[in-house]
């Protein structure tokens, strides 16, 4: 696997295909009307911000995690994946070389206006809403739960996707139903959930527990729910070393947690322009992508 040997990748790389959208991470590159190129780059946010150093590798990590659980999740839910190689629409073979593992060609849906999470643990905004209310997005919690306990049952909190630069808003169930109407909001629901207790019996299997995650769907031409964008990734999940693991604490996880860690220690107000990362930390932090793709597509370990 490439640990960032290859040319570092930009959106003006891409000349061939007109740009249509940049996130925070991926690029989304319009093909014709009916499939996109989307690029996973090696950027990296924290608190909402792009870091202006990027993450060695870290693009093609999130795309081979993406599609090892696309592959695998197929049979509760379709994607968006087209199945066609990248090799299949890039001419330029030094664009290629750049793109050829951290990109894929995907069809072009109709995105669902809201983030589908689903919660294991209570960590995060999630133990937040927990001290203020006891309970998440509506759902009723029993007293008592410390931090990054094991919930009773999976729950599903989704949020609403908010306007650019705004922070998405949690809602509840009767929210999502009037969002989307009831059969589409049930089906995002029970989707979404059973993913996630898929893909934990799986994490688990390898030393890894699952505490929450994130997924994105939207509707194909005919009307049919894709998940999309990315899935059960270090970016849309937190997940945490079992060995390590402990209630009353926020565990460590393979993610940006360095270089958040880092930002906290610096006179940062968490507005751009970001303050530049050591390449100690950007290194560190590449290693612990590799290590969640490692153990997650490795052999069981228990």
């Amino acid at each position: 696997m490439n640990s960032g040997n290859t040319p570092a990748y930009h959106a003006d790389l891409v000349t061939q295909y007109p740009l249509i959208h940049q996130g925070k991470v991926r690029d989304s590159f319009a093909i014709d009307e009916q499939l996109m190129l989307i690029v996973a780059s090696d950027r990296l946010s924290a608190f909402d911000v792009v870091m202006s150093d990027p993450i060695p590798g870290k693009g093609e990590i999130l795309t081979r995690i993406a599609n090892f659980w696309f592959e695998r999740t197929e049979h509760i839910v379709p994607n968006h994946l087209s199945g066609i190689p990248v090799e299949d629409v890039i001419d330029d073979p030094q664009v290629l070389e750049v793109l050829r593992h951290r990109s894929v060609v995907v069809k072009r849906l109709k995105p669902l206006p809201l983030e589908a999470i689903v919660r294991g643990y209570i960590i995060g905004s999630g133990w937040k809403d927990y001290l203020e209310t006891g309970a998440i997005c509506g759902i009723k919690l029993p007293p008592g739960l410390r931090q990054a306990d094991k919930l009773p049952d999976v729950i599903f909190t989704p949020s609403n996707k908010a306007a650019a630069g705004q922070h998405d808003v949690n809602i509840d169930f009767q929210a999502t139903c009037n969002l989307l109407g009831a059969p589409l909001a049930e089906q995002v629901r029970d989707a979404s959930i059973a993913i996630y207790k898929y893909a934990v019996d799986h994490a688990a299997a390898r030393g890894i527990i699952i505490a929450d995650t994130k997924f994105e769907f939207g509707l194909d031409q005919g009307g049919r729910l894709r998940i999309m964008d990315e899935v059960l990734t270090p970016d849309s999940s937190r997940f945490w070393p079992q060995e390590s693991y402990q209630t009353g604490t926020s565990p460590p996880s393979y993610d940006k947690q360095f270089v958040r860690d880092y930002l906290e220690t610096l006179d940062w107000d968490k507005a751009p322009p970001p303050p530049p990362v050591p390449a100690e930390i950007t290194e560190a932090t590449a290693a612990k992508y590799r290590e969640a793709y490692e153990r997650l597509t490795g052999p069981e370990t228990q």
